[in-house]
């Protein structure tokens, strides 16, 4: 009988719908792989999910995105009912999604960043909180949801009393100019290549990420090869610091006038297409689709 695998998707955070995408390539693949597959819509209701996941299935496939999904809740939920899952654990989860906390614990081991402040909401509408350019981000939101960018020159502020659905607390960060690069970690294997990230958006927002032609990437990056070799221990030395499991990637800013890497966050549960960002390194390093998403069954497992 073949590994029965419940792949978890859609949520109702902001990146329900990356997360359905998400989760619907991954049951392709993993059912290309040979497994068993079930999909599951996630609604706000534990009990509804408990059915779902009735029989217990021998895996969980965490296709979600967002708080909740990705922040160590659902990851909770699943080790108190005891079924193995795919990606980060508790801690390591609710960890990086607290992009404040996350970046204290790179600074403690040597991993530059950005210089940062929080502010509150009303201190960021009352005018700049640090010189200009910086950027805004919520503190615990992915896929660029709420990042804003305000430079020289800009006559409004980043956001208006209405248009900031994300609590009081507000990261405020140095904008650092340059090339935005990635770096896809795959467990014990390491740091798979390193891509850059092209786009004419101000930034890799939200629509370069997920609309047509928003974004290309460069697979491998047109980097020095000091550049390489520095980032991709940057990023395996973030994935071991906050205790990821599976597969993360990491996001850097590469100052290329001055030579000087930055690193943004670290997803614990990057997005899962054919086209995104990890499958497509994964690809370069010769592992396709199935055989990434296969991987990741065979290392589920639970906190402790």
């Amino acid at each position: 009988m073949s590994t029965h695998v419940a792949v978890l998707m859609g949520g109702w955070s902001s990146e329900r719908e990356v997360s359905l995408v998400s989760g619907a390539a991954c049951a392709k693949a993993l059912q290309q792989a040979g497994y068993s597959v079930t999909t599951v819509d996630i609604q706000r209701d534990m009990g509804t999910l408990l059915t779902r996941l009735y029989p217990k299935p021998d895996v969980i496939f965490n296709a979600l995105h967002g708080p909740y999904g990705e922040d160590g809740c659902m990851q909770g939920f699943l080790n108190i009912i005891n079924i193995p899952y795919t990606h980060s654990g508790v801690m390591a989860s609710a960890i990086a999604m607290d992009k404040p906390m996350a970046k204290r614990l790179f600074e403690q081991v040597g991993i530059p960043c950005a210089k940062h402040m929080m502010a509150k909401r009303d201190e960021v509408l009352a005018g700049d909180v640090m010189p200009r350019p910086y950027v805004i981000k919520p503190t615990n939101e992915g896929s660029s949801v709420g990042v804003k960018i305000v430079l020289e020159g800009d006559n409004e502020g980043p956001f208006t009393h209405d248009d900031w659905p994300y609590g009081e607390d507000v990261m405020v960060e140095q904008f650092i100019p340059g090339r935005e690069l990635t770096v896809a970690v795959m467990g014990d294997r390491g740091a798979l290549g390193v891509t850059e990230i092209c786009t004419k958006h101000k930034f890799y927002d939200y629509d370069a990420k997920y609309v047509d032609g928003g974004s290309y990437h460069v697979v491998p990056a047109d980097v020095p090869a000091d550049i390489t070799a520095k980032v991709k221990k940057m990023a395996e030395l973030a994935h071991e610091t906050l205790g990821c499991r599976g597969v993360s990637r990491a996001d850097f800013r590469y100052d290329d006038e001055k030579g000087e890497l930055y690193i943004l966050e670290v997803n614990t549960q990057p997005g899962m297409t054919p086209t995104s960002l990890v499958p497509e390194q994964a690809a370069a390093a010769d592992i396709s689709f199935p055989k990434l998403v296969a991987w990741m069954v065979e290392e589920a497992q639970c906190d402790n």
